[in-house]
Formats: C-alpha cells, sequence, structure tokens
C-alpha cells in the first residue's frame, strides 16, 4: 500500500469530499494562498477556486461563526483554526451556537460543520500555541470530538466527520503532519465513535490517542523483549467514546493504564477511567486503573522542559511496570 503523510492524507480527504459535494468548502486564516500555517492545504486554492477555499480576517470568532451560518443554511464548511489555543476565541460560536442549535430547533436545524485545527506541544511554540484542550470540548453535548493518529485514520475520520450532520471538532497534533503511514487509494470512511486495537496483547491495556499512540507502541515492543504483552488501544474519537472497545480490553487484560498529552488533571483520561470502573470490567481488574497525563503547567519555551511536561517514552514505561507492582 502507498504510504504519505499525515497532512497529505488530510489534504485528501477535504479534496475528495470537495470533489464529491459542492456544499463542501475550506475557510480560514491563511488556507488558499499560503496554503494553511502547515501547508496542509496547499494548492487547494487553485483546483477549488477562492469561492470554496476562502481566507478570512485574523478573526476565530468570524471563522466559526461564518461557519455555523453556512451550516445552517445547508452547506458544509470545514473550518480551520490556525492553532488549537484560538479556539478560545471563537468558543462562544462553537458551544454556545453550533452545539446546541440542531436540539433548540427540535431536530429541524442541522449544524454539518467540522472545525479542523492543530494542537499539542513539541514544536517550540510555547505556552499560547502547544495546548491540548480537546477535553474542553468533550464536555459539551452537541459536539463530536475526534483526535486521529495515524495519516489512514485522519483521511477516513475526516471523511466521516464531513459527512455527519453534527459540529465536529477534528484535532490534528502538529508534530504528526510529516509522519508518514499507509493509506488506500480507494474511496474509504471510518465511523465516528469507533476504536482501533492498534496492537494486540494480553497483560495490560494502554488507552491512548494522537500522537502519544506512537510512543506507547514503541514501549510495548520494548517490553514484550521482558516478556509483557501491552494491548494498545486507540479510542480516535473522544466523543462520542467506544466504551465498548474499551470496556473489552480492560476485562481482557486486567490491568489499563490511560496516556495523553493533555494535562492529567481534568483530562479525558479521567472519563475513560469512570468508564471502565463503572463497568463488568472492573470485576476483572488486577491493579488500580492508573492516568498519565502532561503536567499541570503551561508549556515552557525551552526544548528540554517542553519535552518533559508530556508524557514521554520513559515516564510510560514506568507506569506501566507499576501495573505490575
Amino acid at each position: 500500500m502507498r504510504e504519505i503523510t499525515y497532512a497529505q492524507a488530510i489534504k485528501e480527504a477535504m479534496c475528495e469530499e470537495m470533489r464529491r459535494d459542492e456544499r463542501v468548502f475550506l475557510i480560514g486564516e491563511d488556507v488558499g494562498l499560503y496554503g494553511g500555517a502547515f501547508g496542509v492545504s496547499v494548492g487547494m486554492l487553485e483546483e477549488f477556486g477562492e469561492e470554496r477555499v476562502r481566507d478570512t480576517p485574523i478573526s476565530e470568532a468570524a471563522v466559526i461563526g461564518a461557519a455555523v451560518g453556512a451550516a445552517v443554511t445547508g452547506m458544509r464548511p470545514v473550518a480551520e483554526i490556525m492553532f488549537s489555543d484560538f479556539l478560545t476565541i471563537g468558543t462562544d460560536q462553537l458551544v454556545n451556537q453550533a452545539a446546541k442549535i440542531r436540539y433548540m430547533f427540535g431536530g429541524k436545524a442541522k449544524v454539518p460543520m467540522v472545525v479542523r485545527t492543530p494542537g499539542g506541544s513539541g514544536t517550540g511554540a510555547a505556552a499560547q500555541h502547544s495546548q491540548s484542550l480537546e477535553a474542553w470540548f468533550c464536555h459539551i453535548p452537541g459536539l463530536k470530538v475526534v483526535a486521529p493518529s495515524t495519516p489512514a485514520d485522519a483521511k477516513g475520520l475526516l471523511k466521516a466527520a464531513i459527512r455527519d450532520d453534527n459540529p465536529v471538532v477534528f484535532f490534528e497534533q502538529k508534530l504528526l503532519y510529516r509522519k508518514k503511514g499507509p493509506v488506500p487509494q480507494e474511496d474509504y470512511v471510518i465511523p465516528l465513535g469507533k476504536a482501533d486495537i492498534k496492537r494486540e496483547g494480553k497483560d495490560a491495556t494502554i488507552i491512548t490517542y494522537g500522537r502519544m499512540v506512537q510512543a506507547c507502541l514503541k514501549v510495548a515492543e520494548d517490553l514484550a523483549g521482558q516478556g509483557i504483552d501491552i494491548e494498545v488501544v486507540d479510542p480516535r474519537t473522544l466523543l462520542p467514546l467506544d466504551k465498548g472497545a474499551l470496556i473489552s480490553s480492560a476485562a481482557k487484560t486486567g490491568r489499563v493504564l490511560i496516556v495523553h498529552e493533555a494535562v492529567q488533571t481534568g483530562g479525558i483520561g479521567g472519563e475513560i477511567a469512570s468508564v471502565i470502573a463503572e463497568s463488568e470490567a472492573f470485576y476483572y481488574l488486577d491493579a488500580p486503573i492508573k492516568r498519565l497525563g502532561g503536567l499541570d503547567v503551561p508549556i515552557p519555551y525551552c526544548p528540554e522542559l517542553e519535552k518533559n511536561v508530556v508524557p514521554t517514552e520513559k515516564t510510560i514505561t514506568e507506569a506501566v511496570l507499576k501495573l505490575f507492582e
């Protein structure tokens, strides 16, 4: 199978959906002539024109607000917010409007829109451009939240998000943009709300998403050399969660570690732990569920500090081994 980058997979998804459905368009800051802050939409302006690849002023509130209005009136916008930190500026439009409209109008109005946004640390962009805010939006009924870890997942999930009749917040971890992976050439869609077992195992389960998936897979391979067989489960969609898959894996292995880059306090790991603890899987556990998230600090600019405020292969390994003490 051919290999393309995460960024290329996202672009392919947008282009294919725009060719398939003339209601789909891309809107955001510098998405047209510049090709997006991370180069994801390079070349799309030339193919689709400025009516469907629309550059906007520097106003996230305007970008998301325009997307909401377009979606309600029958379009299917894909809004790019240059850094996920700046979702905060469009929160009223996203949280109080997009997420609520379908419910408040009894289903007579739909809001089929996607907000794509790069998040996470690792690029030296410091405290205001490096946060992982996905748990905020998982708290909002009416939104769907996606965080793919591979190029294939990114493409299939984005196509599903664009076709969905509800607002979807689509988090893209910045360090994944240049990562390559196998992606089918034929048209395919990955349903939202369906987890994926990235590695089968029997001794313990690691539940993780985004760029932490690769770190956890590396830890699992290393621990296999010590006779410890780790299962790695990627929810892919954080809202709605594939609770059945998480519960099944926890019951199978009896030990669970939840890993995410976002700060641990109030992170999605707490919700996942509760899902397992409140299920029948609880009676199969051989150790307490453990969480490993980012430290409760702003992301530092200093490279050495930055890489150590989020989980690393070393800290993930240490956390897994504690499950066996």
